[in-house]
């Protein structure tokens, strides 16, 4: 018998709603195979993560070049909580230098890889809703889709940045970074619900969405909060072991982190949808 639906397990399900919808939620992210596709994505992330912090380095280098001050308000604010990159530009600010050459090479890699990020995000929650193969969309769309969800995150973060700087700019240091944080948070929350709503060839309503979306908006603030601190500890940690692989393994725990999150949501919503849709049809086991 399935762990879920042994008799304690049972029991408690039907003491308990957020019992219930744990349970399921942690079937799904089994029966879906969730893990494997968020190692998958930590991959993908992986991958892209180098091109776009080269593509970040290199468009800093333009407009960061002789303005000290800007320097100062945008390493200041968002870019240090980056791991690896926030902290070289903590270190050396003006080490930064822009070519249009790396530019379009960074820019290229990383838009190739980030879209195969995509596609497996998608792919993903195509598990998390149980569509069938033949229903799920070709390749191409997936692909379209995929550049949309790149634009997005790309938007969200020009605007967190224009935001870091106009709020340091303001120069309000007792609630500053409290307004930032919420307003990271905001921005995490809305993006998210973006993708579980769009970045699958199932149907999901706003409804059905904003549930795992808050959850994982939650997470991922933490996670780009505390992300630097994560990266660093993991690395001095690993350093003596593995030299300059410790920073990879440090980038991928993280990564790692935040796939998770992003995939442990989406199952969230999938199981209360299950659930509403159960109980509309006969009662659940909460319910008996």
């Amino acid at each position: 018998m399935a762990w879920q639906t042994g008799d304690r397990v049972m029991a408690l399900r039907r003491r308990s709603v957020a019992i219930d919808v744990v349970v399921d939620m942690l079937d799904g992210w089994r029966r879906h195979q969730s893990g494997r596709n968020a190692s998958l994505l930590s991959f993908f992330f992986f991958l892209s993560i180098f091109p776009l912090l080269l593509v970040a380095t290199t468009i800093l280098g333009f407009v960061l070049q002789n303005n000290e001050d800007l320097q100062q308000r945008i390493v200041g604010g968002a870019l240090e909580n980056i791991p690896v990159l926030g902290q070289q530009l903590a270190d050396d600010p003006t080490s930064l230098d822009g070519n249009v050459w790396v530019l379009i090479v960074g820019l290229l890699t990383a838009v190739w890889s980030a879209t195969k990020a995509f596609v497996g995000f998608q792919v993903a929650q195509d598990d998390i809703w149980e569509l069938p193969i033949d229903d799920r969309e070709g390749m191409h769309v997936q692909r379209g889709r995929a550049v949309l969800g790149l634009v997005i995150i790309g938007a969200s973060q020009i605007g967190s940045l224009a935001l870091t700087t106009i709020v340091n700019a303001a120069d309000l240091p007792g609630i500053s970074r409290i307004l930032l944080l919420l307003a990271g948070l905001v921005l995490n929350i809305a993006v998210i619900a973006f993708m579980y709503r769009f970045l699958t060839a199932a149907s999901p309503t706003w409804r059905d969405v904003w549930p795992g979306a808050i959850a994982a908006g939650l997470a991922f603030t933490l996670l780009q909060y505390f992300g630097s601190g994560i990266v660093k500890r993991i690395t001095d940690n690993a350093s003596d072991t593995y030299g300059q692989f410790a920073l990879v393994l440090g980038l991928v725990t993280w990564l790692g982190f935040l796939a998770i999150s992003a995939l442990m949501a989406a199952e969230l919503n999938a199981a209360l949808v299950r659930r509403r849709l159960a109980s509309a049809s006969h009662p659940s086991p909460t319910d008996r």
